[in-house]
């Protein structure tokens, strides 16, 4: 390669725990000159002589200077996360032991590491395939437990098998019918073409499947912004303040007290949820600053994941909440309906509103009934389909590339179909193997793996 992860034949160092003062920090090493280049500061043992998957305990010396007391870990190659001789010094964490220790390193023989180097070695080296690689960049910018397991689920490469078994059944079809290219003048077929028919569907469901997970994915990844919209003195910035437990936005009695949107994120149960509350909304402002907040709370509530529309059960009547869910609904806004100070008369109000199934009644003031409606929310997001054993597609690339898998998959039922000769079958059947080899490495490029490692953290 002649990018910027050239000369592979050099030995990289590299911080692997994040920069600052700590109780520890871990020193990374991999390539053929590890033992030689660690050997030289380490002189209580010859770490040659030892076996993997060993710890050591010594003084590390740069020449005549005692850098540290260190713990030394060996991985000799290929049994370790690069496929190289990997070694992991951990020292005390000061930022000046670690910068003196990887100073002595590249005296020593080895060059500072590219972002996600490593990784970009271990899937190099058959370790990983690339989407198990660009899993491990999620799984360490993993903040909730959905998207850790996410992320895990896929470095455990389910989501490699759940292509595996498509591209191996295409590649062995496509190898018959070029087969029968061979045998043109015999008007001979290798290839089974109703079983190829029933394979092809199956690839389409299950695609279509990893396809439309991709939403569930980037709510995992990305999080739901959520709007919470309606009239002033609705109570929205009470009920943003107690869903964060905390008095972030300015309660008032005064109609218009909120101008401008405020942001802030809580996590229900692994997922993580944008709050959004808005200025609030009516016919005629006061002034040009709160016509400004009420066309910002508009757009937000266009751009938002969910809406939750809140009311005030004392001042909004059935009739008027019909209209503005009906308008909801025309827009294609998801949204629910959430009837807020319920306090001391719920009843009254549940039956006033009884030609409303989906409304939430909850009293922003008293905190009730507010774990009822993250449940609701919870559902939207379909927090369910979120376990050990799904297939979730949380990476934009892989799924670019899904729908081309789909489309070239559709070309193929197509021929299929009208029954095309089987050199242009073969064609739409190596487009298929190609965008699915793009998701896994077996197609790849040099601009591609830039792309992908860069983003990376150093050290991974």
């Amino acid at each position: 390669m002649t990018n910027q992860f050239a000369s592979w034949d050099e030995t990289i160092v590299a911080l692997a725990t994040p920069p600052g003062v700590g109780a520890i920090g871990v020193i990374r090493l991999s390539g053929k000159k590890s033992f030689d280049i660690v050997g030289k500061l380490f002189a209580s043992k010859d770490l040659k002589a030892q076996r993997s998957h060993t710890l050591h305990v010594g003084y590390l010396h740069n020449r005549n200077t005692l850098l540290d007391e260190v713990v030394v870990s060996l991985f000799k190659g290929p049994r370790s996360y690069t496929g190289e001789d990997v070694i992991e010094i951990s020292c005390h964490g000061s930022p000046y032991i670690h910068q003196q220790i990887i100073d002595a390193c590249i005296q020593a023989g080895a060059r500072l590491a590219k972002p996600g180097e490593f990784t970009l070695r271990a899937f190099l080296n058959g370790k990983l395939d690339l989407s198990q690689a660009e899993a491990v960049a999620d799984l360490i910018a993993s903040n909730t437990s959905a998207s850790h397991k996410t992320a895990l689920n896929n470095i455990r490469g389910k989501f490699s098998e759940a292509l595996k078994d498509l591209r191996e059944e295409l590649i062995k079809f496509s190898a018959l019918i070029e087969l029968e290219l061979d045998f043109a003048q015999e008007d001979v077929e290798f290839a089974d073409r109703s079983q190829l028919k029933s394979l092809v569907h199956q690839a389409m469901t299950k695609t279509q499947a990893l396809i439309e997970s991709f939403k569930l994915g980037n709510v995992i990844k990305n999080g739901v912004s959520v709007a919470i919209i309606g009239k002033p003195n609705a109570g929205k910035s009470t009920l943003l303040n107690a869903l964060l437990n905390e008095d972030r936005a300015i309660v008032s009695d005064i109609p218009g007290t909120t101008r401008d949107t405020i942001e802030e994120i809580i996590n229900i149960d692994g997922i993580l949820f944008r709050l959004i509350d808005t200025a609030g909304i009516r016919n005629h402002a006061q002034d040009i600053i709160e016509g400004f907040g009420i066309e910002k709370s508009l757009q937000k509530m266009k751009q938002a994941d969910i809406v939750l529309y809140l009311f005030d059960v004392n001042e909004m009547i059935p009739d008027e909440l019909k209209t503005v869910e009906l308008d909801l609904q025309d827009q294609k806004i998801n949204h629910l309906l959430v009837g807020n100070k319920t306090e001391g008369n719920e009843s009254i109000i549940r039956e006033n509103f009884s030609q409303f199934s989906g409304v939430i009644f909850i009293s922003a003031k008293n905190h009730l009934h507010l774990e009822v409606l993250k449940e609701r929310m919870l559902d939207i997001v379909l927090k369910d389909k979120v376990s050990s054993e799904n297939v979730i597609v949380t990476n934009a690339r892989h799924y670019h590339s899904l729908v081309q898998v789909n489309e070239a998959l559709n070309d193929v039922m197509n021929g299929l179909t009208n029954k095309i000769s089987g050199d242009l079958l073969a064609l739409d059947i190596r487009r298929c193997l190609q965008f699915l080899g793009e998701i896994t490495g077996e197609i790849t490029n040099e601009d591609q793996l830039d792309y992908i490692f860069s983003k990376f953290c150093i050290g991974k």
